[in-house]
């Protein structure tokens, strides 16, 4: 493990990354091996990434306001930088460097103020949403609430690290979480929203998430990622599962 920037920064293997537990999941393969073709296709290649790229600018240009104040909020608040950046783990297993508006203080001054100093409560923060997490600020707290601190990933997928639409990005650590079901996961270009948060995001568990990925990756389709990109927005207006 390795600490940067006042972050836990997990290093435990990728498994299954090469391929699929066939004694878990006998049938993992062959759904796997469809889903390539699916994602291997045209469809996939450019037209969605044709509808990230459109997307990603007028959503930039729609958020330049909001997201100066936003800015300005954090700044008069926090004596922290601004933006937050993480690595997750992307398409293939290749890793790249998530962007956010701060919404949480280093665990390291959490440690200081609490006396707790454990990885393992780190990653039970960062993984059930449920628990109460005593990093996360006033204004954090706010952002979180409506994914206002997502906003800056925007540029992640204008860079094409991530796609509007597929599983959220995860830090390395969480992928061992993923079972046999993990290379559903690798084989998706990550996305600002997916199956997971229209479906009820923090308040559902790691293996269902894992299933609802795995189903997003076995059954995409532009008519699919158009789905969920409009059931975003009434999901976030009505803070499913935010926290």
């Amino acid at each position: 493990m390795r600490r940067l920037l006042g972050q836990v920064v997990y290093e435990e293997p990728i498994r299954a990354f090469d391929g699929v537990s066939t004694a878990e999941e006998p049938q993992t393969a062959y759904y796997l091996s469809l889903a390539a073709r699916r994602l291997d296709s045209w469809r996939y290649r450019y037209v969605k990434r044709a509808f990230d790229i459109v997307c990603a600018l007028i959503m930039i240009m729609a958020f330049l306001i909001p997201g100066l104040l936003i800015v300005v909020l954090i700044r008069l608040t926090s004596r922290y930088p601004v933006f937050y950046s993480e690595e997750r783990i992307g398409r293939n297993g290749v890793s790249f460097r998530i962007w956010k508006f701060r919404s949480m203080r280093p665990h390291t001054s959490v440690y200081r103020d609490t006396g707790i100093h454990s990885e393992g409560i780190v990653l039970k923060w960062r993984m059930d949403k449920r628990c109460p997490d005593p990093r996360v600020t006033g204004v954090g707290r706010f952002l979180r609430r409506w994914s206002l601190d997502e906003v800056p990933q925007l540029f992640n997928v204008l860079r094409g690290d991530m796609s509007l639409v597929g599983p959220r990005p995860v830090v390395k650590a969480e992928t061992y979480f993923y079972k046999h079901l993990l290379s559903f996961y690798l084989a998706a270009t990550p996305g600002l929203s997916g199956l997971w948060q229209v479906s009820g995001r923090s308040d559902l568990d790691f293996a269902e998430r894992a299933k609802l990925d795995a189903s997003y990756v076995q059954n995409w389709s532009l008519a699919a990622d158009l789905g969920i990109f409009f059931r975003t927005i009434p999901a976030v207006l009505r803070r499913v599962g935010a926290r």
